[in-house]
Parts: structure tokens; C-alpha cells; sequence
């Protein structure tokens, strides 16, 4: 959250023009690009952008109505930042990172800094006064209401090799946020840190090797795999299933913490992810899932440039747990609405517009953000990692239009949604011919060694079977599939039995909503066993007529018939088609 300066000699400005969200100010000597600014005599927020003879430009983040020339500004002397802490968990704030729990359903013009947290959290040292730390080392922990291990650390700052002596340390015992820990090299230690936005912090080394994101969600951990640290987006039209796909995501998805930004989305969406979020228990601990999870909400009636704020404050909150040493996943849905932001403040200040009216740097700008993902070694000396989720929203399902076709040049993997599935109520709606993965190969070699060394050639045979089943279903409208040869028909068969048996994922299914690791391989090998042998009976002369009157339904509905990690039912129902076939021969 943005924190409003209470020094009484900050020099005054003037508000000269207003222009929607652009802001210009005079009389304010010394500020410089991004330094924070309030405006008027609410204290609205705003930030410098642009400096021109002793003129700033300042792209405010709440409505200005009621804001005209000769209005008092002041600048704050620091850069927009945010407050960082183990307060962010549970809770709902918006793209300043200002909460809205206990908010009611507006913020009040020129809201700075929310009270002080009330809470008293339990602190154990794990240092003694004598040692000597460096920034992103370990003070102490945390002993919170929540499932995670939180840790106190040496505010980064300074280089990690720039040693300070602990001076003092608190005992264990109950304290604020705000109250000081320790004292290390004569700097204050406490829970609670600010960061500037839009600065990474800083981490020791990026990670060469890889471990797999699990998101319980088959299509996506059997064809386009993720890994932790990696980059996503998930690109589709109005009604396609991305808000649903994401959530799903959120809920299931192996990480320690969950960023969800809602940027510039529908609010009755926002209220129920929220809603659903404190209801569900989380599978990992028995505990609420909120409660490890984090909502930045700035939603499409709220002001508008927040937007663009509010996906660098995400990912910042993500940093601050990665550096922990936990894996954070940040789902910024969508960064179209936050692109739109660009072009319209982009457009007041009267920047030569690019293609189709964004920014010229709104290229620039993506990579930038998707830079800030990774698997790291962190000061600290532990693992932690961001993975950064995007939604892409393409007016018309325009996949060309640049906000889509620049991400794909910056992320590891695209989940394209199809409309056609999604009409045909195929859900999650991802076209396996349209997404990608370039973390693949290396999630490969992960599963061999993780003891699934068939990883790599089963997701081979199914992206083949599915190719294929494709072009040869074109051709079936043609002619028609009975005057095909068998073994064609095989193939058709192949490609409806890997999308209704393992691609097809009911969200509402307490069984189908997630799967394990585990199922879904059993799920897709059952699949390529039944495939194997129809293929063998025809060729042993059976025809295609004949198999293709065999009841496959106890295979169809294995997935929703079976528990989450049911491999044993998902073999006897493969069994049990599998005798059936055997009749035939």
C-alpha cells in the first residue's frame, strides 16, 4: 500500500491541467521520474512520469473528478512502493496494494496508508546478537495462522556480500508488524518492508535446472507443461473459459502462494473468486485455501490507471514470499485491460501511437514484466521461485492483435483457448494444435528422473494421435468416415477418446476438478492400451464396424467415476474394455 508522508516541510506544488488520469504540476523543484505525488487537497495519488521545463506529468491513480487548476500537489520524495508483509495473506487490496476487506465497497478518494495491522504474530529468533548477516538473510520466523513457514529477513538493499554484525534481537514472543526485531549493522530489522514496485529485487542466481508446476489440470500437465519459475499465457475471446481456466489454476496448482490479480476484469467475477476462495479448503493442509493466497482486485469500475500499477504490485508481493524460499505463481488476468491502460494515458499525453493505437514500448514493457519470473537462489541461500500466469483478452478473438502476438514472443508456453471447443462445451477450452510449450523437453528429463521415464513418449504419442485424428476428420467430412479403412478409423476413434477421456476436465466434479500426476498418466497410457489393441484387431482382420460397437464408456467416464488420484479404478475400468475387445478376436 501507497504510505502518505506526514513531514511537515514538503514543499507545496500547483496543479496547472487535468486531463482525465494525466495530471500536470508546477512548483515542485527536485522531483524526479517516479517519484510519488498527492493531489489536491484529498492527497489523490499520482506518480512523475515525464518532466518537461520544470512541468511534471503525473499519471494519478484514482478518479480526478473534482480536481482542477491551482490545486495543492506535494511530492513524497520516494518512488511508488509497496508494503510488504505477513498481513498480505488472506487478504484483498487494490492495485496500490490498499485493502478492501474492511474497506466497504469503495475507497475513499486520497486513501494512503491503511491502519497499522492489529495483529501480534509469534517470533522465534534464529540469530543471536555477534553474527553477522547480509541482506536477504534470516532474523527469524513466523508462526502465524497460515500453513506457511514465513521468515524474517535482512531488508535487501545492499549488496549480498556487505555483512553487517547483529546488534540486537528481540525474544521470542508476540509482536506487530512494525515493531523492530533485531538491529543489523545498525539498520532496524522488521516484519514488515516496502519495495519499490517497479524494481525486481534483487536475487543471487537464477536456477539451471527445472521441477514441473502442477496445476491438476490434465491438458496442461500432459501436453503444455509449465516449470516453476516459468512464464504462461493463456490467450482466448469473449466466453472461452480463461477466468475459469485461471481459477482452477489458483486452486490446485502446487505452489506455496498464490497471487491473483484481477485487472480491470468484471467485479461480479473478482466477488466470486474471492467468495470461493475463503469457502474451499485447501488439499495440502486441511486449512482455508486463503490463507495462502493474495487478491489484488481492480476491477473494470475502479480507476482506471490502478491497472497499470496493479500487475507490477503483484508480482512484487510474489518476490517478497519467493525470497522466503517459497514458489509464488502470480495469475495477472488480464494484462489486455492492462495494456488498454497504456494506450489511453499513452493517448493523453500525446505519444506517437504504434500499432493500433498501444505505446510504442508496450513490447518493452511485456518483456519487462515476464522478465521478473524465475526459479532463483535467493540472498538468503534458498530456493524460491515466481511463475507469472497472463490472460490475454483479444478484442474478436483477433490473435494477432499485438498485446497477444507480442507475449507469445516473451513466455515459455501459450494455452490457446479455442472457441469451437468452448461452444462445443469442451472445457478447459485449450486447442492442443494452437499452444505451446518450450519447457517441455526439459520437463521430460525432470519426470525420468523423478521416476515416470515414459513422461516424454507418451505426451509425444498423444500430440500425434491428436495431429492426426485432426487432419483425418477433415477428410471423414468428405467422404465419410465408413468409407475410410479401418486403420483410419482407429485413429479417429483415438483422437475422440484422448478429448473425452483425458482432455475434457469437469471444474464442478469434486472427482475431475483436479487430477494427480499419478491419474492422468494412468488415464492417457489406459487410453493408448485400448488404441494398441483395436489397431490389432483390425489388422488381424476384425472390422473397424465391429470395434467401433464395443462400449467404451467405462473408459469415457473413468476420469469423473474415479477420486483425484484413483489410479487402481482407472486400471480396472482399462481392464475391463480391454476384455470386452478381447471377445472380439
Amino acid at each position: 500500500m501507497v504510505a502518505v508522508s506526514t513531514t511537515a516541510a514538503v514543499p507545496e506544488g500547483r496543479v496547472v491541467r487535468v486531463s482525465g488520469s494525466l495530471v500536470e504540476v508546477e512548483r515542485l523543484p527536485g522531483t524526479v521520474i517516479s517519484e510519488v505525488v498527492t493531489l489536491g487537497r484529498v492527497g489523490l495519488l499520482g506518480e512523475v512520469v515525464a518532466i518537461t521545463d520544470g512541468v511534471l506529468t503525473v499519471q494519478a491513480y484514482e478518479d480526478t473528478g473534482g480536481l482542477g487548476p491551482g490545486a495543492p500537489a506535494a511530492a513524497l520524495g520516494r518512488p511508488l512502493s509497496a508494503a510488504l508483509g505477513p498481513h498480505l495473506l488472506g487478504g484483498v487490496f487494490d492495485g496500490l496494494l490498499r485493502p478492501l476487506s474492511e474497506a466497504g465497497d469503495w475507497l475513499g478518494p486520497g486513501a494512503g496508508a491503511a491502519p497499522a495491522d492489529p495483529r501480534r504474530w509469534s517470533f522465534t529468533p534464529t540469530v543471536a546478537p555477534g553474527a553477522r548477516l547480509g541482506a536477504g538473510e534470516e532474523v527469524g520466523t513466523l508462526d502465524g495462522d497460515g500453513p506457511l513457514a514465513l521468515r524474517v529477513t535482512v531488508q535487501p538493499g545492499v549488496p549480498a556480500d556487505d555483512r553487517g554484525t547483529v546488534e540486537s534481537v528481540v525474544p521470542a514472543g508476540e509482536y506487530r508488524s512494525e515493531e523492530t526485531l533485531a538491529v543489523v549493522g545498525g539498520r532496524p530489522v522488521t516484519m514488515a518492508t516496502t519495495w519499490p514496485v517497479r524494481h525486481p529485487r534483487p536475487f543471487r542466481a537464477r536456477m539451471d535446472d527445472v521441477a514441473a508446476l502442477h496445476t491438476g489440470q490434465r491438458v496442461l500437465d500432459l501436453l503444455q507443461p509449465i516449470a516453476r519459475g516459468s512464464t504462461a499465457s493463456v490467450p482466448g475471446g469473449f466466453g472461452t473459459g480463461k477466468t475459469m481456466l485461471l481459477q482452477q489454476i489458483a486452486k490446485w496448482c502446487d505452489a506455496d502462494v498464490i497471487v491473483y490479480v484481477g485487472c480491470g476484469e468484471r467485479g461480479n467475477e473478482m466477488a466470486d473468486i474471492v467468495e470461493e476462495l475463503q469457502s474451499l479448503v485447501d488439499p495440502r493442509t486441511g486449512r482455508p485455501l486463503r490463507l495462502r493466497t493474495v487478491v489484488i482486485a481492480n476491477t473494470s469500475n475502479m480507476p482506471m490507471m490502478a491497472r497499470e500499477a496493479s500487475i507490477y504490485t503483484g508480482v512484487t508481493v510474489a518476490e517478497y514470499f519467493r525470497d522466503m524460499g517459497l514458489h509464488a505463481v502470480v495469475i495477472a488476468d488480464s494484462t489486455s485491460r492492462w495494456a488498454e491502460a497504456l494506450r489511453e494515458f499513452a493517448s493523453r499525453r500525446g505519444a506517437l501511437p504504434a500499432e493500433e493505437g498501444y505505446p510504442a514500448g508496450l513490447a518493452s514493457a511485456l518483456a519487462a514484466f515476464y522478465e521478473r519470473a524465475g526459479d532463483v537462489r535467493t540472498l538468503g541461500g534458498r530456493r524460491g521461485s515466481v511463475t507469472i500466469i497472463g490472460a490475454a483478452s483479444p478484442p474478436g478473438g483477433d490473435m494477432t492483435e499485438p498485446v497477444t502476438a507480442h507475449t507469445q514472443r516473451f513466455v515459455r508456453a501459450t494455452w490457446m483457448l479455442d472457441r469451437d471447443l468452448a461452444y462445443a462445451r469442451h472445457y478447459p477450452a485449450v486447442a492442443w494444435a494452437g499452444s505451446f510449450s518450450r519447457d517441455a523437453g526439459a520437463l521430460a528429463a525432470w519426470h525420468a528422473r523423478n521416476g515416470d521415464a515414459a513422461w516424454g513418449r507418451r505426451r509425444a504419442r498423444m500430440g500425434s494421435l491428436l495431429a492426426d485424428s485432426d487432419r483425418l476428420a477433415s477428410l471423414a467430412e468428405l467422404v465419410g468416415e465408413g468409407a475410410m479403412p479401418g486403420s483410419e478409423r482407429v485413429v479417429l476413434l483415438a483422437g475422440r477418446l484422448l478429448r473425452d477421456s483425458v482432455l475434457r476436465q469437469s471444474a464442478l466434479s469434486p472427482n475431475d476438478g483436479f487430477c494427480s500426476v499419478a491419474k492422468g498418466a494412468a488415464l492417457v497410457d489406459a487410453v493408448l492400451a485400448v488404441v494398441d489393441r483395436c489397431q490389432g484387431l483390425v489388422e488381424a482382420g476384425v472390422p473397424a464396424t465391429r470395434i467401433e460397437e464395443v462400449d467404451l464408456g467405462a473408459l469415457v467416464r473413468a476420469a469423473e467415476a474415479t477420486g483425484p488420484a484413483d489410479v487402481d479404478g482407472v486400471l480396472a475400468r482399462r481392464d475391463r474394455v480391454l476384455a470386452e475387445l478381447e471377445g472380439l478376436s
